[in-house]
């Protein structure tokens, strides 16, 4: 039976076109001290690297 890790279910999603998205770190606390800059880019979503997403895709076999 496939089981979909719930680890990974919750810190990445799937775009449409099936490539992994992750959240940027260091955006929870201490934001007075970053720059409008930083926290504008920390603000999207960024691409999983290619060598990484192989092996978490294996972990969400049904898509989420």
């Amino acid at each position: 039976m496939q089981k979909t890790k719930k680890s990974v279910a919750k810190r990445f999603k799937l775009s449409a076109r099936g490539k992994l998205m992750r959240r940027t770190p260091g955006f929870r606390h201490l934001l007075s001290a970053k720059t409008n800059k930083q926290k504008r880019r920390a603000s999207k979503d960024k691409l999983v690297a290619p060598g990484h997403a192989a092996a978490l895709k294996r972990c969400l076999p049904f898509g989420l």
